[in-house]
């Protein structure tokens, strides 16, 4: 007998969806029965990415072309969610940008945006999940941070401020939300080989790879997997946890 697919009849909702890990926890999620809510800024890469899920999987999806950082663009999203569902069960808050830069090189605009994005971005959705979630009294919300949030590295301090700061947003997300039934959880990726960290040199990358005790790169499949388990019913007892996804990139 085949077993029931994970998240049958459950609402996701993925941001940054139109490509590396937001793509791949798309397909993933998808593949264990649920009906997506994709948003994301690049409007042709996220309407190939449902497309693939309705051919594969015939999955409904909802798309969102927005920027998370626009508050009245997160609410048009939720707005479309109840509208069309009645609901959401998962949120996978992971759009983020990745800017490098020595302390006293930071440009104040690379700041700005940095923080409006990886920090506000999943502030506003965070909110505006969790409205339509304490409804059913029932979700999860994972939030994709950084291992750099949690150990540092030099030349990324705009960058991990950022996300570490969802590290204590989670944190505190997790005990005001857990009596709704709603869980609170952070993937922190370590280097993962997708479009943020290809425009990195040879030399760098395989510096960061001697740093890596499985010794590879991290794959998008490798931490959407990770998300299948903390949006399914074998995480029910998890939340406000920080989990590596990091190859031993930090032991």
């Amino acid at each position: 007998m085949t077993p029931a697919p994970l998240l049958a009849g459950q609402i996701a909702a993925i941001t940054g969806a139109s490509r590396g890990i937001g793509a791949a926890m798309a397909r993933v999620f998808a593949a264990q029965g649920a009906s997506l809510a994709l948003t994301a800024q690049q409007a042709e890469p996220l309407a190939q990415c449902a497309a693939e899920m309705q051919t594969m999987h015939g999955t409904e999806c909802l798309i969102h072309n927005g920027d998370v950082s626009d508050a009245a663009s997160v609410q048009d999203f939720y707005q479309q969610i109840h509208r069309r569902f009645g609901r959401l069960d998962i949120l996978a808050a992971n759009a983020g940008i990745l800017t490098d830069g020595m302390i006293g090189m930071i440009r104040a605009e690379d700041i700005d945006r940095t923080l409006a994005v990886n920090v506000a971005g999943v502030l506003h959705h965070l909110q505006a999940a969790a409205r339509l979630m304490r409804r059913h009294r029932h979700g999860s919300i994972i939030i994709t941070s950084s291992i750099i949030g949690r150990a540092g590295s030099a030349g990324q301090t705009l960058y991990a401020a950022s996300k570490a700061a969802l590290i204590g947003a989670m944190l505190s997300a997790a005990k005001e939300l857990g009596p709704d039934g709603i869980r609170v959880n952070v993937l922190a990726p370590g280097f993962i080989d997708t479009d943020m960290t290809r425009h990195l040199g040879d030399k760098i990358r395989q510096k960061r790879k001697e740093q890596i005790a499985l010794g590879r790169f991290g794959m998008a499949e490798d931490v959407a997997d990770v998300a299948l388990f903390l949006a399914g019913p074998q995480a029910r007892y998890v939340t406000g946890q920080i989990i590596g996804v990091d190859g031993g990139m930090v032991i």
